[in-house]
């Protein structure tokens, strides 16, 4: 190869330093954020769902799942990592 082909592959180059700081960087920080979230998720933490409903974890469990209070005594079983967003954590003294 001679100058000129290397030359030929610096824009491709240039192009995927660009797709990483500006897209993969950041959507691996955001994964990594909601995952150290729903590994925190503990009772009393006030959740919203990917389908939009927002309820209060009662009670977490190990298999990757946890029960979310939508009312009294209605409850439903969610995989944790349907959980989008934390709303209210509860307080730890």
């Amino acid at each position: 190869m001679n100058g000129q082909g290397i030359a030929q592959f610096i824009p491709l180059i240039l192009i995927f330093v660009i797709f990483y700081f500006f897209l993969i960087r950041p959507q691996q920080k955001r994964a990594k954020e909601h995952l150290e979230m729903v590994k925190g998720l503990k009772r009393g933490d006030e959740v919203i769902t990917s389908g939009g409903i927002i309820g209060t974890v009662d009670r977490v469990f190990e298999d990757d799942t946890i029960e979310v209070m939508l009312a009294d005594n209605v409850k439903v079983k969610v995989i944790k990592n349907t959980i989008t967003s934390l709303l209210k954590k509860t307080q730890t003294n």
